[in-house]
């Protein structure tokens, strides 16, 4: 029955790539859907008025109408939706989530992960409410279609709006404030206060003031009374950075209000109730922290009401020339530079980059493009590059061996030539790592071994 109703289902794909329209066409009939094909956000309308598909796989970002406008356009009841695109935000991901798709693909993906999401939104479909009103807060500056980042895309679409807690856990740099705004922001609270605190920083009677408040004459530097950050975001979100830095005995004060959502200034002799959303975050392993004694498993267990990882830089290096493109409007902002000046950068320079191991993730990249800029102008510089680096810690002999991907050689080449030279260099890319490189390519290792001409190993 499962494998009829499969059959049975009609799925529209609308790309304006031909290529990859048919590729995920043709994948699709593969595993026994039928499917028609779309070019054009307006050719799409009028198949779904015509042929009402139970799917439709559409590309965000087309000529003219982009997939969104298509998919608020296809009234109350649109057929399950998912979103593809090569140029992932935090904000699209959101923004698809918020107009009714079920699911946000980057694109190159695997032919498996399509299946296994258009089968899911076919089996659990339900038209969500779309609002007049977009999410605020648009420049979140997370950016990127790595697999890994577009996973924390998703899981912040999937939990913004709810009201369980969310642990964010990160390395230094990778972005945990922005994901903690992104879910306030695309959240229900979003009328209401975002109010951080920086756990780490404070001992734990600065904490605790700072956190719950205090009375006037509470200790000695207490001369007036004062609201804490949980009282300041009643009706919107607490965001608790660092929060495996707080000592046991502050651990116990924090269980103790998430368990009764009440606040007792220091000196005060009753508390007063407050609703807030918390959000914590932390670049250490709570887990192995409870497994050792130095963190409370109720508390842990309090906060991870969800948990959602940010990967690190090294992780999702292909995101580089996304990340710098950003990073260089900002330089550009910062310093004074008219806009466009800069220039993209050359690469060689991506590849004196992408040879870094960024130990500061995310923040060191903007640190170094808004150097670079700052001492060349542009980001055509590799010599620049490598003394910035150098400045901020890479080894010197890995920026002096970082070698930019060949350029392609001149004259006409068979389309055979030049998919064997685009395969070579997704796999030089990937450290020569096969699994890696067909992944990225959307193959298996077979195809990939057939592609260069040589045996599978």
């Amino acid at each position: 029955p499962h494998e009829q109703r499969r059959m049975s289902a009609l799925v529209l794909v609308v790309d304006d790539d031909a290529a990859i329209r048919e590729m995920t066409a043709l994948a699709l009939e593969k595993a026994g859907y039928r499917v028609q094909r779309a070019a054009s956000a307006a050719e799409a309308r009028r198949a779904v008025a015509r042929e009402k598909p139970a799917l439709v796989v559409c590309d965000l970002y087309m000529p003219g109408e982009d997939g969104l406008s298509l998919l608020a356009s296809l009234g109350e009841a649109p057929p399950a939706f998912l979103m593809m695109t090569a140029r992932g935000s935090m904000e699209t991901a959101a923004e698809a989530a918020r107009t009714g798709a079920f699911d946000y693909l980057a694109k190159p993906f695997d032919v498996s992960t399509l299946l296994e999401r258009a089968q899911a939104a076919l089996a659990t479909h339900a038209p969500a409410a779309t609002s007049e009103e977009g999410p605020e807060g648009l420049n979140v500056s997370i950016v990127g279609s790595h697999p890994a980042i577009v996973d924390v895309y998703r899981a912040v679409a999937r939990v913004a709006s709810m009201r369980v807690p969310v642990l964010v856990v990160g390395e230094t740099g990778t972005g945990k404030e922005l994901v903690a705004t992104a879910l306030h922001r695309f959240g229900t609270r979003s009328a209401g206060p975002f109010v951080p605190v920086h756990c780490g920083a404070l001992p734990d009677t600065l904490l605790e003031s700072e956190l719950f408040g205090h009375r006037k004459g509470a200790f000695t530097d207490a001369h007036r009374d004062r609201r804490g950050a949980l009282q300041a975001a009643h009706g919107g979100t607490v965001f608790l950075d660092e929060i495996g830095d707080v000592s046991p005995l502050f651990q116990v004060k924090l269980l103790r209000f998430l368990e009764e959502s009440v606040v007792t200034p220091l000196g005060a002799d009753r508390g007063e109730a407050v609703d807030v959303r918390v959000v914590a975050a932390t670049h250490r392993d709570l887990r192995a922290m409870v497994a050792e004694g130095r963190f409370r498993q109720d508390l842990f267990y309090r906060l991870a009401g969800y948990e959602i990882r940010i990967p690190p830089l090294r992780e999702r290096l292909s995101d580089l020339p996304a990340l710098v493109a950003r990073f260089r409007a900002l330089a550009e902002e910062e310093t004074g530079v008219a806009a466009g000046d800069v220039g993209d950068p050359s690469p060689e320079v991506l590849a004196v980059l992408a040879a870094h191991t960024w130990p500061g993730n995310v923040r060191e990249l903007r640190l170094a493009v808004r150097r670079i800029v700052i001492e060349a102008g542009r980001l055509d510089d590799a010599v620049v590059a490598r003394r910035v680096l150098v400045g901020l810690g890479a080894r010197e002999e890995d920026i002096e061996s970082a070698a930019p991907i060949p350029a392609a050689e001149e004259g006409l080449e068979t389309l055979e030539e030049v998919e064997r030279r685009h395969v070579q260099r997704v796999l030089e890319a990937s450290g020569g790592n096969r699994s890696e490189a067909a992944r990225l390519l959307g193959i298996d290792r077979k195809t990939l071994a057939r592609k260069l001409k040589e045996p599978e190993p």
